[in-house]
């Protein structure tokens, strides 16, 4: 269900974007990379102490305040007390809602994340939530990450990001 689900997610950000009148620009369509930080909670905690990665997106700005792309990246957990670390990876879609050309964003990334350095679990639904600032080159945003791992894992996250836009030329 849950890769029906992905799938799902990606043929509607695919038809989307298949549409004629579409044309991708350095205005509305951009890259974004950054790094993100945060502190495992949940059943998390109990086997990491902190987490680190990169997030990586390409965006588009269907209108002034409403943006759809595409999210990946990886999440690294650091394990504690001989837990081997593991991590994240997520294929995603995600939707955003800018208020104003500068200033609050709402946001959230679905779709699925893929467990590493798990045994016996490959991953499960992923939802990204963010709340953050930004302006025409940067996004600072805070985020609850959780991935619904298969056999009852949910492994959860709260934490800070930074990303920078790449424009198209």
């Amino acid at each position: 269900m849950k890769k029906i689900l992905l799938v799902a997610v990606l043929l509607g950000f695919n038809s989307v974007f298949a549409q004629e009148d579409v044309e991708i620009t350095s205005d509305n369509s951009w890259l974004k990379a950054g790094i993100i930080t945060g502190i495992p909670v949940g059943d998390a905690s109990d086997v990491s102490s902190y987490s680190l990665g990169l997030d990586l997106r390409g965006q588009y700005l269907i209108n002034p305040n409403i943006a759809i792309g595409v999210a990946s990246g990886y999440n690294h957990f650091f394990g504690k007390d001989n837990i081997d670390d593991f991590g994240v990876i997520p294929a995603a879609g995600f939707f955003r809602y800018y208020f104003t050309p500068n200033g609050l964003f709402l946001g959230t990334d679905v779709g699925y994340g893929f467990l590493t350095n798990v045994e016996n679990n490959d991953g499960g639904l992923y939802v990204n939530p963010q709340i953050g600032y930004h302006n025409k080159d940067w996004n600072f945003y805070a985020y609850y990450q959780n991935t619904f791992a298969e056999y009852d894992v949910d492994v959860q996250n709260v934490g800070v990001g930074v990303t920078y836009n790449i424009r198209f030329k």
